[in-house]
């Protein structure tokens, strides 16, 4: 083999491999945004809005939280615990009927609660809480910050009897998500050892029913 033919080919594949490592870099880039979208789905989209579109800026402010709080580990309720909690955002929503406005406080701080009893940040952290939970629930975090922004807002009466009412009954719905992936989360933690005790487990019944009930409307009278 020629001298000539030997630069020649250690020239292709010298090409082949810049080539490669440049195809290789582009992947990167884009998979890694990809992956950040596929993961925070709404949040993503708040995130770049946050950031008047600067895609760059909102990935890595979600790669951040990512880092910060994507090794947490969640830990389950008693089931005592668990159906104390569905019997109180039962009472939310029966609640929502005739103070619409102190349900929804209800709920804030229901889920507070219940976001620290599975082990996430305190509810007295509201920022780092919400930012622990849009790593692990993403799709459903917002409503939690629907009701916490209208528990913190000031509306007037008049808001409150129309078009505010809406509002938080939208908000209250919303968060109801978060609440249920939280509770559905502990039911799977306790999946093997609630297995033979399942047939116990009626006086829950109630609560979980009610967390389908439409709100604003009166649950009729059981015959």
């Amino acid at each position: 083999m020629s001298t000539g033919v030997i630069i020649a080919l250690i020239v292709i594949v010298a090409v082949v491999l810049v080539v490669a490592a440049v195809l290789a870099l582009r992947a990167r880039g884009p998979q890694h945004g990809g992956s950040l979208k596929r993961r925070f789905g709404p949040e993503y989209d708040l995130a770049v809005a946050r950031h008047d579109g600067d895609t760059k800026a909102a990935e890595r402010e979600l790669a951040e939280r990512v880092r910060r709080h994507g090794s947490l580990h969640t830990h389950p309720l008693e089931p005592a615990e668990r159906e104390r909690f569905e019997a109180r955002w039962a009472a939310v929503q029966e609640r929502f009927v005739d103070s619409p406005r102190e349900a929804v406080g209800e709920a804030d701080r229901l889920l507070a609660e219940l976001a620290g009893a599975r082990g996430f940040p305190d509810g007295g952290q509201y920022e780092e809480q919400l930012t622990a939970l849009s790593v692990h629930h993403a799709h459903h975090v917002e409503g939690y910050r629907r009701v916490h922004r209208v528990t913190h807002t000031r509306v007037d009466d008049a808001r409150d009897g129309g078009a505010g009412t809406e509002e938080m009954r939208e908000a209250l719905v919303e968060a109801r998500a978060l609440f249920e992936a939280l509770v559905r989360q502990d039911r799977h933690d306790h999946g093997r050892q609630r297995a033979g005790t399942e047939a116990d487990a009626s006086p829950a019944q109630p609560a979980r029913t009610s967390h389908t009930w439409s709100l604003g409307k009166r649950r009729p009278k059981e015959s």
